[in-house]
């Protein structure tokens, strides 16, 4: 059986720091024998992280974290598979549509920088340095390579984070059509990080039909994880944990969690595959 579980996590597909290989192999050192890789809005690296979770002895869940609006706020849903060839080619075309319209958002953020703080950073070498789907923290990080002196969490704050001047939005995707989507795919469909929801009715948004809501997550205060567990008993959810791992950089403490710093218990990890498996 499996007794320790970390269901998200990001490689270098989208804002990760590690390659699928490389998370697997943290994972097996980390004592987690059970993962999920959950990159944003992609599902490009789960082949490569199941072959290496077969070679090392670790279970990988393939999954990705989707990007939603609901009511015009930011949700993010994590979607599961029992098996990689549910992934099919459509869900794949669309998402590497939604991969498309962040290079097209990531260069408006850079040229709202340039004009609201006369932030000067190079597009085409973001793109070259991104691995991946080019997120946010992409951009973070550039602005601090490129000397300015600003942290990480003031960056978000001031310059890029939602209702900042230089914050471009998602490709929209309200947080019921992700939903129906994930449905279509016969997908475990959780509510990502609801302790990182702001401005929304947390108890209105579970009456979504979600499979499972993310009651552990490091960010959670007791209080948090209490409330949250209520809320999946309340609400009839399974309950799910996850570290929210990018290893981007030791300063970045929005992702400086480790792999298993939370996790989900042999208890948790039987009901969350009885329920991947039975959807």
């Amino acid at each position: 059986m499996y007794k320790k579980g970390d269901f998200h996590l990001h490689t270098k597909n989208s804002d990760g720091k590690l390659s699928p290989k490389e998370l697997v192999n943290l994972a097996k050192k980390e004592k987690v024998d059970i993962i999920a890789v959950t990159d944003h809005d992609t599902v490009a690296g789960v082949e490569e992280a199941i072959e290496e979770g077969n070679n090392m002895g670790v279970k990988v869940i393939p999954g990705l974290e989707l990007s939603t609006l609901y009511n015009g706020k930011n949700v993010h849903v994590l979607g599961y598979f029992k098996d990689v060839s549910l992934i099919h080619e459509e869900f794949r075309i669309f998402l590497k549509d939604i991969t498309n319209y962040r290079i097209y958002r990531a260069k408006k953020i850079v040229e709202n920088l340039h004009e609201f703080f006369n932030i000067n950073l190079n597009y085409e070498k973001i793109l070259k340095d991104t691995h991946g789907v080019v997120a946010r923290p992409h951009i973070a990080k550039a602005i601090i390579e490129a000397g300015y002196d600003y942290s990480w969490e003031y960056i978000f704050e001031k310059f890029i984070g939602e209702g900042s001047p230089a914050y471009f939005p998602n490709k929209k995707l309200s947080t019921e059509e992700g939903i129906k989507l994930l449905q279509s795919i016969n997908a475990l469909i959780v509510l990502a990080h609801p302790v990182l929801i702001k401005n929304i009715n947390l108890e209105e948004l579970l009456k979504l039909p979600f499979h499972g809501i993310e009651a552990i997550y490091p960010m959670n205060s007791e209080k948090d994880t209490k409330k949250l567990l209520n809320y999946a008993n309340d609400y009839k959810k399974i309950i799910t944990a996850g570290s929210d791992f990018h290893g981007i950089s030791d300063n970045d403490s929005k992702h400086s969690s480790t792999i298993g710093e939370v996790f989900l218990d042999e208890k948790g990890i039987e009901l969350f595959l009885n329920k991947l498996n039975n959807i």
